[in-house]
């Protein structure tokens, strides 16, 4: 299998500072930490790949500083020498994450306990880990993770650890009603909470023909609906930068009222480094039965 890793974050229109954060490595072998595929398709090594996205919480320098903090303590757990010990089974990578996420949590928590003035400080988590046509998805909070496939179309593969998730799964709002909630900002789990123990779902993706995924924190999806995002895969699909790109210009016009991060993970097969014209011409067809 090849990928293509693009990644992107902007501020937003309404914040002072950028609390999110988000770092990926293309090869884990060779620890290469944000380093652009931009030379075009690699060859997903032995270890994989991975991405992660944080979007801190508690204001000032507080949250960007958890973020920060998540992302370097997941960094420091995912090195050769521990990974190759657990790739041999879907369980073992699963406890992995799970062990790993929490130890992110940990971090934040003991950096509150030495500097009580950032209590309250948090983020969510959102990471996936694609190995041998597998993605390892793992998540703490509200920040998500979308499968796109131009035959299928888009899917949510986490879901929510917020308070209006749990009013839609009980049927007490729909979807639609959960954008414009009152309460739509309560996130149910995150890391650094001091109250609540975080709880990390873990979940294995079997990976389609040229799937593409996206992480991205609430600054899009908090804002723009699944079938606008879905749109924009459509449209800008065949070029995975141009799409990471569009994610984050459809946030902003929705006002930018939050920082956005996305990075966009493209994979296809190792005997074929250009999508099909066939594939095109369907990808065509599809947008012209939109607009």
């Amino acid at each position: 299998m090849n990928i293509y890793i693009s990644g992107k974050t902007d501020i937003g229109i309404e914040r002072a500072n950028n609390e999110d954060a988000f770092s990926f490595c293309s090869d884990l072998n060779k620890s290469n930490w944000d380093v652009p595929t931009s030379n075009g398709y690699i060859k997903n090594g032995k270890l994989g790949s991975i991405s992660i996205v944080a979007d801190g919480m508690g204001g000032a320098n507080a949250g960007e500083m958890a973020s920060s903090i998540a992302i370097e303590s997941l960094k420091s757990d995912l090195v050769p020498s521990l990974l190759s010990e657990v790739i041999d089974s879907d369980e073992k990578i699963k406890n992995y994450l799970s062990r790993i996420i929490l130890n992110a949590n940990d971090a934040i928590l003991k950096h509150i306990e030495s500097d009580p003035d950032t209590i309250g400080m948090g983020t969510t988590i959102v990471l996936i880990w694609i190995l041998n046509e597998k993605a390892y998805i793992g998540w703490c909070g509200d920040s998500r993770c979308y499968v796109f496939n131009p035959k299928q179309g888009l899917k949510c593969l986490s879901k929510d650890h917020s308070y209006v998730q749990e009013l839609i799964d009980k049927g007490e709002i729909t979807v639609k009603q959960s954008f414009n909630h009152p309460d739509s900002s309560i996130i149910t789990r995150c890391l650094g909470d001091c109250d609540t123990s975080a709880e990390p779902e873990i979940l294995v993706y079997e990976i389609r023909k040229h799937d593409q995924f996206l992480l991205c924190s609430d600054g899009l999806c908090g804002y723009c609906n699944d079938r606008i995002i879905e749109k924009t895969f459509y449209k800008e699909y065949l070029n995975v930068d141009k799409c990471c790109n569009a994610m984050i210009d459809l946030a902003l016009k929705t006002g930018g009222q939050d920082n956005i991060s996305v990075i966009n993970i493209s994979t296809i097969d190792d005997n074929e480094l250009e999508i099909p014209y066939s594939l095109k011409d369907k990808i065509k067809r599809f947008l012209n039965s939109l607009f």
